[in-house]
């Protein structure tokens, strides 16, 4: 393990190491997908106008396994060798899983149980280091549920990558005040990665992430926040409070498909984010929105939240009932343009 002083040029490294990989796996990709026809052409169901290739979220893939276990292993604060290896098969199954179902549309049912036999063997190995094995059970629902959300939130160009940057970078500096350069680094690492992506997939995007890359960044930000969890119990509220504009748009828009008796487990356009640009605001100025939120909101209330661990919880509350409303106002706001719309 590196000294604690060499600690911040070793991150560094893996930082870098991951944005360059993940940005030249990208290029790659963009030639890939086009070479094999991995085009998401246009439709009712989908927010935008061009065919566009698949599976750029590869790069991010690459680029989180050369940074991510190297930093979680070897600096001070690392969750063990366990975790990291348990980490590294997870994100290898579930992006592999992702990377076929880019390539020719599989059944819900194999991607499911890859994503479950994953995530347990996640679950376990860092619940191995808490009070209890049984904690791997209510983990094992987050993580399942976290690696499915983020595939229903990348609907249009950059935002997911955007958030994966952002909650990142957070979780990164939350890490490294709590004492753990390891998940810091690991934090950074996967934000480096995303950034690499995201540089092809900004307005208008020239690459889609595919399942590929969405699959496995839900995994990570649940890997990244049990972590947390696991080394300082209290760090869970900050890190669910960085993650709070998907969360949010994922589990009420699934929530009010369920009450309606929608067949919620097929594609639609309901989620906020696709509300708003079907109401006429560009995918930058939607992206925009929720970057707003995540530093106006979640970092603000986050660092009272980590600075006061009593009041945690009630900044948690306080951020996702906020979040909720500000669901619920947007959701109105569409429907209103939609009826003015239609009336004119």
């Amino acid at each position: 393990m590196p000294p604690l002083a060499d600690a911040g040029s070793f991150a560094i490294g893996c930082v870098l190491a991951a944005f360059v990989v993940s940005f030249g796996s990208v290029r790659v990709a963009i030639a890939y997908a086009h070479r094999r026809g991995m085009l998401d052409a246009p439709g009712r169901r989908r927010s935008h106008t061009q065919p566009t290739p698949r599976g750029g979220g590869i790069g991010i893939v690459f680029g989180a396994l050369v940074g991510m276990p190297a930093g979680l292993l070897l600096l001070p604060g690392s969750p063990g060798a366990g975790t990291v290896g348990a980490f590294t098969v997870a994100t290898i199954a579930v992006a592999a899983i992702g990377w076929l179902d880019d390539h020719g549309s599989l059944p819900i049912r194999p991607r499911l149980l890859i994503q479950l036999a994953a995530t347990l063997l996640l679950c376990i190995a860092i619940a191995s280091g808490t009070s209890s094995l049984l904690w791997a059970i209510p983990l094992l629902l987050a993580g399942v549920w976290c690696i499915n959300l983020h595939n229903f939130m990348d609907g249009i160009d950059g935002l997911a990558a955007q958030q994966a940057m952002f909650f990142g970078a957070a979780s990164a500096a939350l890490a490294w005040a709590a004492g753990s350069p390891a998940i810091a680094a690991a934090g950074l690492a996967m934000a480096a990665a995303s950034l690499g992506f995201w540089w092809f997939n900004r307005s208008p995007a020239r690459i889609f992430m595919g399942d590929v890359g969405s699959g496995t960044l839900g995994l990570l930000v649940f890997a990244v926040s049990a972590m947390l969890w696991a080394f300082r119990t209290n760090l869970l509220w900050p890190s669910l409070i960085f993650s709070s504009a998907f969360v949010v748009d994922a589990t009420l828009t699934l929530v009010v498909r369920m009450l309606r008796g929608a067949r919620w487990y097929t594609p639609h356009r309901e989620h906020l984010y696709q509300w708003l640009v079907r109401r006429g605001a560009s995918h930058r100025k939607v992206a925009a929105g929720y970057l707003a939120w995540n530093v106006l909101v979640c970092i603000p209330v986050a660092w009272i939240a980590f600075r006061s661990p009593a009041a945690a919880p009630a900044c948690f509350g306080v951020v996702y009932l906020l979040g909720a409303a500000v669901w619920r106002t947007g959701k109105r706001y569409g429907l209103r343009r939609r009826e003015r719309h239609v009336s004119a």
